[in-house]
């Protein structure tokens, strides 16, 4: 048996392409433009830096799910704030280990179970904390970026 070896033409595809990806950009999906360098660093460190504040946030108002906290966390932040799975998981873990969150698994109706996470004593806690600190830093950079920087 001869075995005949075929070359693809298909340029192969960057190792970041996907569905946020076009030619390898990473894409700002709320304005629909690629990022250049280091935008999506920045985009990133913010996302990591207010996670848990924003999950926080959202399990405050009312118990959720992990794929509820997925969406919310897009649409409530008009897409500047997405995470993937991969990573909201983890930190959900950490926040439960942390006691900040409580987490049990209901069922509804006859769909399969979920696990719904709700916000502890401590959770609030913490999340007045991250509140404080966010309002803080926001408002100095608001100052920073309008000129209070300037002696």
């Amino acid at each position: 048996m001869r075995v005949l070896a075929l070359r693809s033409t298909i340029p192969a595809l960057p190792h970041r392409a996907g569905p946020d990806t076009l030619c390898g950009k990473v894409l700002d999906k709320t304005k629909e433009r690629a990022l250049a360098p280091g935008e999506e660093g920045i985009q990133r460190e913010l996302s990591r830096g207010t996670m848990e504040l924003a999950v926080l946030a959202l399990i405050d108002a009312r118990k959720r799910y992990g794929y509820d906290l997925l969406t919310s966390l897009g649409s409530a932040s008009d897409g500047s704030i997405a995470i993937k799975e991969g990573t909201l998981y983890p930190a959900l873990h950490r926040m439960e280990d942390a006691g900040y969150i409580t987490a049990s698994w209901e069922a509804e109706g006859r769909a399969a179970p979920r696990k719904y996470y709700r916000i502890t004593k401590d959770g609030k806690a913490r999340l007045e904390a991250l509140r404080t600190e966010w309002q803080r830093l926001a408002s100095g950079m608001e100052r920073l970026l309008n000129g209070g920087a300037e002696s």
